[in-house]
């Protein structure tokens, strides 16, 4: 299918193994999907990546404004528990990440081809596999509760405000690993403003039945430390709702109606993608957590002070970062549609658009915050600190490495639309576990702690050399997700025997 072919409009067709859907009768007339495949490269990809960057600061502000909730009205013992509570939850919310990314190119693929049947057929496999694996997730979690807080050391005095937490959070964990599931495929069909308007409703009610629930304003009665938890089951599922309420009512290809609940029926070909494609990036994100725990013994070496530095320079980084983690994930749905639709000169333009977009909207906040740093670190740190001097210099050495970083984003994303997911992930491997990490031990006798601080530029840079190399000489272009739908009644499918994708 060449770009002749279509519209600038262009709307998914039910293709002729699509089961029959029923009619609207007068309801709203099914909604067109966002074309990511025609029209100026630049333009549809900030429009598209720009609500994913506001969903990504809507959460970073939700945790911000969560834990004030339970600082201030229950104490630091309070917020030493949702701590080691939420280090469980970002998890698990990695893995699931990674799984929800795969479905999310799986459906973004097919969109670009213009196969309404395969966009049904991986919603409704993938919607059976995420409600399974949630579920059973969600109950291990509340049954071995008390074995992971002792596993983390969580502190004795926080251990039982800890144990409440978590196992509500493990209650709602259904709906939020569904929500993100649900959020990501809409992504795949080239939505990204619908989630975002529903993360910013989860994200609102979340903040404001916080301190409801927790001090039982009104009839409710005070849930303490529970109330904080409850209030995140209860937006997610009130979003995930409306969500589905919405997709009905639009029409989206994305949901199952009369005739359709077959789809549901576990599918060979996709869970093994899900499963071999997913686990990979969910990988991804453990690689860099377990990471980020060893930089943090080798801070904390320094006392307190320098940990105190550290830990109010990692709020600014976590900001900075942003515009380049939206952008590889808008990278690769734009991406994955244009593989669908055979278009892969466009996916060449979408990966140097992207990667000027990185080094621009990464730069420029750089640029601002070294400007403005003082005024910005006392958000963290009170007046005349002893720590403030300490975070400018870290700053001064590690925020530049920060546009790096985001152009090995931007390669990564690219690369993982045709199903390449091993090599993004070797790559942040070896520059995490091979280089960074042991530069700190083997530079400090000579550099002192500036040993941790250099080792941040330096393993950026060693990602975007081998995430660069892998784009340019790699075989990514020839990778697939999985094999070819299955054909038509009838008709014979030399593919439907295939093995696992590969790499």
């Amino acid at each position: 299918m060449n770009s002749a072919a279509r519209g600038r409009e262009r709307h998914l067709e039910p293709s002729d193994t699509a089961p029959a859907s029923p009619e609207t009768g007068g309801k709203t007339p099914p909604k067109r999907s966002p074309d990511l495949t025609t029209g100026p490269v630049a333009k549809s990809l900030l429009i598209f990546t720009l609500p994913m960057l506001g969903a990504n600061l809507l959460q970073s502000l939700n945790g911000t404004a969560n834990a004030a909730w339970v600082s201030h009205l229950l104490g630091p013992t309070a917020l030493t528990a949702t701590a080691n509570a939420n280090t469980i939850l970002f998890l698990l919310l990695g893995a699931a990440f990674g799984l929800a990314m795969a479905a999310n190119l799986l459906i973004a693929q097919a969109v670009g081809a213009g196969a309404t049947a395969e966009v049904k057929r991986v919603a409704g496999a993938s919607t059976l596999f995420f409600a399974l694996l949630s579920f059973a997730v969600g109950l291990a979690g509340l049954v071995l509760t008390p074995a992971i807080l002792s596993a983390m050391g969580t502190p004795p005095d926080a251990r039982g405000d800890a144990a409440i937490y978590l196992r509500v959070i493990f209650a709602a964990l259904p709906f939020m690993y569904f929500f993100s599931f649900v959020m990501m495929a809409m992504r795949g069909t080239g939505d990204s403003r619908t989630p975002f308007y529903f993360s910013l409703a989860a994200v609102g009610l979340d903040i404001v039945l916080n301190p409801i629930l927790i001090l039982g304003l009104g009839p409710l009665p005070a849930m303490g430390i529970a109330g904080s938890a409850a209030a995140t089951l209860l937006s997610q599922t009130a979003a995930l709702a409306g969500m589905i309420v919405f997709l009905y009512r639009t029409g989206s290809p994305l949901v199952l109606r009369a005739g359709e609940w077959g789809l549901l029926r576990p599918d060979p070909a996709i869970l093994r993608t899900l499963v071999f494609k997913g686990l990979p990036m969910a990988m991804h994100m453990l690689v860099v957590s377990g990471a980020a725990v060893v930089m943090l013994t080798f801070v904390n070496g320094y006392g307190s002070q320098t940990a105190a530095a550290y830990a109010a320079a990692m709020q600014v980084w976590n900001y900075v970062q942003m515009p380049a983690m939206a952008l590889g994930a808008a990278v690769s749905s734009m991406a994955a549609q244009n593989v669908g639709a055979g278009r892969m000169d466009r996916v060449e333009t979408v990966a140097r658009t992207g990667v000027v977009f990185a080094v621009v909207l990464t730069a420029v906040p750089i640029a601002l915050i070294y400007l403005v740093e003082p005024l910005i670190l006392g958000f963290f740190l009170p007046e005349g600190s002893a720590s403030m001097p300490i975070a400018r210099h870290i700053n001064a050495i590690v925020l530049w490495g920060f546009v790096p970083f985001g152009v090995a984003f931007i390669f990564a994303g690219v690369v993982r639309a045709t199903g390449a997911v091993i090599a993004p992930l070797l790559a942040m491997f070896i520059s995490l576990w091979v280089v960074r990490i042991p530069f700190v031990p083997l530079l400090t006798p000579a550099l002192g702690a500036d040993a941790i601080w250099w080792s941040f530029p330096l393993g950026s840079l060693t990602t975007m050399i081998l995430a660069g190399a892998y784009y340019v000489w790699g075989g990514w272009r020839g990778a697939k997700l999985m094999p070819p739908p299955r054909a038509a009644a009838g008709q014979a499918n030399p593919d439907k025997a295939a093995a696992a994708p590969q790499d």
